[in-house]
């Protein structure tokens, strides 16, 4: 049970701290050791498809092994100079894997600008948490795309570190990391990363699968218990779940559609060229800047309900386990 209540500690801190920047990260040395290790293999192996492939794979081998293995090795030190070390390395590595407060900051700066300041410095500060081009957004775009945001970082930055956390503690967790920051860094469908990133992309698909379907369903339950469309959230999460390149990206950003009435997703300009992307949601009504602070309030009750539904499913497997499982 001490992995639940190091869970529950984190997630009060996340809440409370957010990501402090002096604070040294484990994501800031994961990008550095991505970049050092781009760079050596690419000089180590051809540019060749097969040979982008073999390094990039090596790549995602030596990250989250890398990771498994350090984080390991530094709990076990821990343990032994005092449990309490253990413990509080545990809760410090858990509150770093967490995003739910800084999420929900770098949005409302989005928030901010659009209602107090200008549509450039919208511009700007969306551009800090979305990938796409966002010169040419006005402000249905801008909000579009911190909504979006909120929706797929749900899952990336929230239930699924936790879901992580709660099977194999710090160790899993920051090995999800690492396998989601290669994939923020790498593991784009352009001419330089199409092979080399390709491995970085499946594992990141592969992740994410069940965690994204679980923060769709969370964002649901969400909808219902906070007001807002729950039924269309779970219709649009029916209809549209697909509605994306990636196998997981439109699960959460289909339920936050249904539960805000609201359309999101369709055309985006990435790296300056046109992509077409299937439309999420019904155009019910107009996207308004107040409704990123109605993603916001969705999240918070999500992240809410992912530590419950998480921390309780540990707990009865400990039961079950310390029972003596099925006689």
């Amino acid at each position: 049970m001490a992995l639940i209540l190091a869970a529950v500690l984190a997630f009060l801190l996340d809440l409370l701290l957010g990501d402090p920047d002096k604070l040294p990260h484990p994501v800031v040395w994961m990008g550095k050791a991505i970049g050092g290790l781009e760079k050596g293999l690419r000089k180590r192996f051809s540019p060749t498809p097969r040979g982008e492939l073999t390094a990039g794979t090596i790549l995602v081998l030596s990250l989250t092994l890398g990771t498994l293995a350090m984080s390991l090795v530094l709990l076990w030190v821990a343990a032994k100079v005092h449990i309490l070390l253990w413990f509080a390395l545990e809760v410090f590595w858990g509150w770093q894997v967490l995003a739910l407060k800084g999420l929900r900051q770098e949005s409302y700066r989005v928030y901010t600008a659009l209602v107090t300041g200008t549509l450039p410095q919208a511009r700007q500060a969306v551009a800090r948490i979305v990938g796409r081009d966002t010169q040419c957004l006005d402000e249905a775009g801008v909000t579009r795309a911190a909504v979006e945001t909120v929706a797929e970082n749900f899952s990336d930055g929230v239930a699924a570190p936790l879901f992580y956390y709660l099977i194999g503690g710090a160790p899993l967790a920051l090995c999800y990391k690492a396998v989601n920051t290669m994939d923020s860094m790498v593991g784009y469908r352009t001419e330089r990363y199409l092979y080399f990133g390709r491995p970085a992309a499946r594992l990141d698909d592969a992740a994410n699968y069940l965690p994204a379907r679980l923060s769709a369903l969370l964002l649901v339950a969400a909808a219902w218990l906070l007001g807002e469309d729950g039924r269309g959230a779970w219709r649009i999460w029916r209809r549209d779940r697909r509605n994306h390149a990636s196998p997981n990206s439109a699960q959460t950003e289909a339920a936050m559609a249904g539960a805000l009435n609201i359309r999101l997703a369709g055309p985006a300009s990435y790296f300056g060229k046109r992509v077409d992307k299937p439309t999420i949601g019904d155009d019910i009504r107009p996207i308004q800047a107040a409704d990123i602070l109605r993603s916001n309030r969705l999240l918070y009750g999500a992240g809410v309900l992912s530590l419950v539904l998480f921390a309780a499913l540990r707990g009865l497997v400990v039961i079950f386990v310390l029972a003596g499982g099925i006689p």
